[in-house]
């Protein structure tokens, strides 16, 4: 029996998975999402999630600008004006609530002197100033406890402790406390080798996954923390302050005015550099920087850390991977600027061309009134890949999110099944006597045409091919790969296959223009917008850095394009084949008048008195 563990998907977990384990956990499950995949699926969907937020934003309601007399609250000022001089005093404690100011061990940094709105001083003449030490950790942390800093900003002159009386200023001392270290799910996943009940996982991982159970809350710490107090002074109206911002402007009840803004900056802080924090950990290293934070980027951090609209879905719903959380960051640490920039251009493109690929699609199935040309096995078979990649996600325990996204796109694979067959329901043969039985055949313009045979044709010299990679690729997968259950064993091979030979799945539709030498009959539109989003994958498959896998199977979905393209180019439209109508492409041409009857062109009536209307009826 193996574990596979994972914090929020995967954090925590490398150190304690064997390397040959995470060999097959590569094998097994799909690629991590690159920068590319993220920022063409955030600028996608981005439209769709302001509208949620904005939704759900409509049903809270909005302060009262007004004091309790019914006139309007007047501007505030900010408490501390520009140039005051200020003391930074933070303190380290397990208690949420401070009081330990004699205690010199909780004492982590004293600043002196610090000017509010000053840009040139400190080491770099940014106006930053930094602090770095090892804490002791403490018993109680060491065994998943809290540990809070408190940061607590005076004018020069006061200390922040009340007792002091002679010292103390209420409108002259803010404060602001966060917690330090942060708490993540590890999730423990049993696998072992079906066959021999053999496991490579770690033995203490397994005795850990019998002590706490499929998942343990496991506290981790992060080197660096950044407290930016915002060089502001706009004149907030209280109960005015447009969110997310309304979170950090704390206005001060008798006066009205309010304190300068302190934010705890983690932004940049990447989810894959936390650190587990146990009973062995006796001491950690801690970097605070103090930097001022003008207000345009200060209202960017905001607005990126506020709550995600999917939030009301609760965390075990709504549960990000730490690649998804740090993957536009790190886009945007470690690529060139030009190379972002192109990125983020031809991303919006990509989803212009995505949606509007998806939209043709739709109309195509909508308005499609025969099947001719067309392979109904292909569609048959897409709706088996959309089931298998659902039940693939929901036993992976995938986000909620990703869950519903792949949930639609099987409805719509069942959609185009009712476009493609005949569906009913049976209400004289019910099931169990109760529910009516649904009766699936296929169309009569399938069945009377030749498309039937050559899709039939097809298939059956595709199984010749994928049933003997379907059986190597599952007896490969028993032998060599960890698995929950036999169940998991079925979808994980299902679902590694068709990632692997899933593009074999376009051939019949090849195979039937090929004997109909025709091309006429498929979605072309929605294959050309299918097709630049194709070519723009392989551009970034090349430039940004990608799982080979990726790579691959943008090269094949070009092979099978361009033998589409050929196709196209190999069965031309011949404009003076007649339809089923008995039209054709040509428009009818005029011959010079003779005597007698009405001359016909191309079986056309080009002249001679108009017939009446009843006539026309009876044609």
């Amino acid at each position: 029996m193996s574990l596979r563990t994972s914090v929020n998907g995967t954090v925590g977990s490398e150190a304690a998975v064997p390397p040959e384990q995470q060999n097959q956990q590569q094998q097994q499950q799909p690629p991590p999402p690159n920068a590319w995949q993220v920022i063409k699926g955030v600028l996608f969907r981005i439209l769709i999630i302001w509208a949620i937020s904005s939704w759900f934003r409509r049903g809270s309601t909005p302060q009262d600008p007004a004091t309790p007399t019914g006139a309007p609250r007047p501007p505030s000022r900010n408490l501390f004006p520009r140039d005051t001089l200020m003391d930074l005093h933070i303190y380290l404690s397990e208690k949420e609530s401070f009081t330990e100011f004699n205690s010199t061990s909780a004492v982590f940094w004293e600043q002196r002197d610090l000017v509010y709105g000053d840009w040139s001083s400190g080491a770099n003449r940014d106006g930053c100033y930094e602090q770095y030490s090892d804490i002791q950790v403490p018993e109680g942390v060491q065994n998943n406890g809290s540990f809070y800093i408190h940061v607590f900003l005076t004018k020069s002159g006061f200390h922040p402790d009340p007792s002091q009386k002679a010292l103390y200023r209420r409108l002259a001392t803010l404060h602001t406390s966060r917690m330090l270290n942060k708490y993540k799910r590890r999730r423990f996943l049993k696998t072992k080798n079906l066959l021999t009940g053999e496991t490579e996982a770690d033995p203490e991982m397994i005795k850990r996954a019998e002590d706490f159970g499929p998942i343990e809350i496991i506290s981790h710490w992060h080197t660096n923390l950044t407290i930016n107090i915002v060089d502001d002074h706009t004149p907030w109206v209280q109960g005015s302050v447009p969110p997310p911002l309304d979170q950090y402007v704390k206005f001060d009840a008798v006066s009205g005015d309010y304190y300068p803004i302190l934010y705890f900056n983690d932004y940049w802080n990447l989810q894959k550099d936390y650190i587990p924090i146990n009973t062995s950990v006796s001491t950690l290293p801690l970097r605070v920087t103090f930097c001022p934070l003008s207000l345009w980027r200060w209202q960017l951090y905001a607005a990126q850390n506020s709550r995600s609209p999917w939030n009301f879905l609760g965390e075990e719903l709504y549960e990000q991977s730490d690649e998804e959380q740090d993957s536009v960051k790190v886009a945007l640490l470690e690529t060139n600027p030009y190379l972002l920039a192109l990125t983020i251009t031809v991303s919006i493109v990509h989803s212009i061309f995505e949606f509007l690929a998806f939209k043709n699609d739709i109309q195509f199935w909508n308005s499609r009134q025969s099947l001719e040309g067309l392979s109904v096995r292909s569609v048959i078979f897409g709706v088996f890949q959309s089931l298998v990649v659902l039940l693939y996600i929901l036993d992976n325990e995938t986000n909620f999110v990703v869950q519903v996204s792949v949930g639609i796109g099987l409805l719509i694979d069942f959609w185009k099944i009712t476009k493609v067959m005949d569906v009913k329901l049976d209400r004289q043969n019910k099931v169990a006597g109760i529910f009516p039985r649904v009766t699936v055949k296929d169309k009569s313009t399938y069945v009377a045409s030749s498309t039937k045979v050559y899709d039939d044709m097809a298939f059956k010299y595709l199984s010749w091919i994928l049933f003997p990679l379907l059986g190597c690729y599952a007896v490969y997968s028993l032998l060599y790969m960890e698995h929950k259950s036999w169940y998991s064993w079925v979808l994980g091979m299902l679902y590694g296959f068709l990632l692997t030979f899933g593009f074999i799945t376009m051939t019949p539709q090849l195979f039937i223009n090929y004997k109909m030498k025709s091309v006429a009959h498929l979605p072309w539109r929605m294959l050309t917008y299918k097709a630049l989003n194709t070519f723009i994958d392989d551009l970034f498959a090349f430039v940004i850095k990608m799982p080979m896998m990726y790579r691959i199977g943008c090269l094949r979905d070009d092979v099978v394009f361009f033998i589409y393209l050929y196709q196209r180019w190999i069965y031309r439209v011949d404009p003076t084949r007649l339809n089923e109508f008995g039209t054709s492409g040509e428009a009818p041409t005029d011959l010079p008048a003779q005597d007698g009857p009405a001359s016909l062109t191309n079986g056309q009536e080009v002249s001679g008195p108009p017939k009446p209307e009843e006539d026309k009826k009876k044609d």
